[in-house]
């Protein structure tokens, strides 16, 4: 991967939540956060003594080289979100500007985190569709704007070997958003409820107290299966 194809964009413990619906058991549990980014979620977690490994091949790169890269995309990000602004919903953030001060925060925050998480092994420099873990290794997997987000670069086959994965690592997987990047809903997801059900296991859509894409306030919790 090359850093100058990635447009890191993090997001912190409190969208975490909101987005995965994530209760106070479930933070208790072993997580596996998959496409993390430049999310401050993983350090949030460590500084509450809880313990979460972050998957993505950005961390391959060191903070010089992410911080970088942030800095080299965030105006070109804020202009775009200002100039599509009726796509999005401003319930949590006021505007652009006020997105941009929380992301820049956020990401402030991964990167004070970075170096300490990846000696701990929190951080890890692994991609999809393969991951180096053991069978069943978590109760949880969270993964966020990856799956379904990029279903134009990213093939229907591709979605089904990540999903399947997945659910090796771990034994309840939730993805968020079901949306892509232009808004709609992916076309991936109804063949692979299909597939997924067939394969024998659970998949539901839940509504989650969180929207910021319009329309995006749903995601797949997937359980089950051989």
């Amino acid at each position: 991967m090359e850093l100058a194809s990635v447009v890191p964009w993090g997001r912190n413990l409190a969208e975490y939540q909101a987005m995965f619906n994530l209760s106070a058991a479930d933070l208790q549990k072993t997580i596996l956060g998959c496409g993390d980014g430049p999310a401050s979620f993983n350090g949030e977690m460590a500084q509450q003594g809880r313990r979460v490994i972050s998957v993505d091949p950005i961390y391959a790169f060191s903070a010089h080289q992410i911080q970088q890269r942030v800095e080299g995309v965030y105006d070109t990000v804020i202009a775009q979100v200002k100039a599509q602004s009726k796509r999005f919903v401003w319930r949590n953030f006021a505007d652009a500007d006020d997105l941009g001060r929380a992301r820049w925060q956020t990401m402030t925050a991964f990167l004070d985190d970075y170096d300490r998480g990846k000696a701990d092994g929190r951080y890890q420099a692994q991609s999809l569709p393969v991951l180096d873990f053991s069978d069943q290794e978590f109760e949880l997997c969270l993964c966020s704007h990856l799956l379904f987000l990029y279903s134009e670069k990213l093939s229907a086959a591709f979605h089904w070997a990540s999903l399947r994965e997945l659910l090796r690592v771990a034994a309840e997987v939730r993805v968020f958003p079901l949306l892509t990047l232009a808004g709609d809903r992916s076309p991936h997801l109804d063949p692979l409820l299909s597939k997924l059900h067939g394969a024998g296991h659970r998949a539901r859509i839940h509504t989650v107290d969180y929207e910021f894409q319009r329309g995006g306030n749903e995601m797949l919790v997937i359980t089950g299966g051989a």
